[in-house]
């Protein structure tokens, strides 16, 4: 309940899509982008002309599937050993010869971590709250599969603090 009292938001990082949604008058309520889309497709480009978050990387996945990134929540928290397993199902890229053992994707010409996928996925939820509130976030509680272990968990945190967001909470969907 302190938390509420704020501008917080509850977000859901999905594996296909994800969502913010707020507390008004006592109800929960699913904020929409300015095309009225309450979903956003968890979907991440890097491309020569940026970053693109939603329905505009899934449009271009089929011309770049390399460079872009669906599913990351699959390989949060995991090492490199875990994403061998999916490399023959998927088509990424895997950025190698690193020694800490983080996944890292090579999309559009760049080595990214499944955190930093995941951040601009929250980065584009942030915003759309901050945009309907009209004011900057305290804080957010984010969901992630119960069967997700520490390592899981602290790489969702991870995501959401470069996210610009003070991760209040994580909950365990469902």
């Amino acid at each position: 309940k302190e938390a509420c009292k704020g501008r917080a938001v509850g977000i859901d990082l999905g594996t296909t899509n994800s969502l913010v949604a707020a507390v008004r008058d006592g109800r929960p309520v699913v904020l929409a982008d300015e095309a009225g889309r309450a979903l956003l497709p968890s979907v991440v480009h890097y491309g020569a002309d940026g970053v693109m978050v939603g329905a505009a990387a899934m449009a271009r996945a089929a011309e770049a599937p390399t460079d872009t990134i669906a599913s990351v929540k699959r390989f949060m928290g995991r090492g490199m050993r875990d994403a061998e397993v999916t490399r023959k199902v998927t088509p990424y890229q895997f950025a190698g010869g690193e020694a800490d053992g983080v996944v890292r994707f090579a999309a559009g010409g760049r080595a990214v971590t499944p955190v930093e996928v995941s951040a601009e996925i929250l980065r584009v939820l942030r915003e759309r709250a901050e945009r309907t509130l009209g004011g900057e976030l305290e804080g957010a509680v984010i969901t992630v599969p119960a069967y997700f272990d520490d390592a899981q968990r602290q790489a969702t945190k991870d995501a959401g603090r470069l996210a610009g967001l003070e991760v209040l909470r994580l909950l365990n969907e469902p």
